[in-house]
């Protein structure tokens, strides 16, 4: 997944489901209703903040690099999603904003470190020595 349209693709694909995943979570934690529209109008900040995080990092260079694409798609979803949600007038309670600086970092940081690894095997581990 390294510069190529389909690594971007997927990686956006990837970023998407994870953010999709930190929302409906959230909702049934919260047993929010609404169905689809709850879940869109719960979504969209976010991930329009992911856009802008993948745009700035230029993350189609280097998708699943977790520096700078992981970071800046990371950090973009967030705040950008926060600073929409309060347009919007959603809610941004600090404990909120803690759980998703949390929960989408593991995720969109954690999926690239893993690709990472299994991309370049530590030294020495068995599947290195292939």
């Amino acid at each position: 997944m390294h510069g190529t349209r389909a690594g971007a693709l997927a990686a956006m694909s990837i970023d998407t489901v994870l953010v999709l995943a930190f929302v409906i979570i959230g909702r049934a934690s919260h047993h929010a209703g609404g169905g689809l529209a709850g879940t869109a109008g719960t979504a969209w900040p976010f991930l329009a903040g992911m856009a802008v995080g993948e745009v700035a990092s230029r993350s189609w260079r280097r998708p699943a690099a977790p520096w700078p694409s992981g970071v800046c798609v990371w950090l973009g979803t967030v705040a950008i999603g926060m600073a929409l949600r309060v347009v919007a007038g959603q809610g941004t309670e600090v404990a909120f904003v803690a759980v998703a600086l949390g929960f989408l970092g593991l995720f969109l940081l954690g999926w690239r470190v893993i690709a990472g690894v299994a991309r370049h095997p530590p030294r020495g581990s068995v599947s290195s020595r292939r």
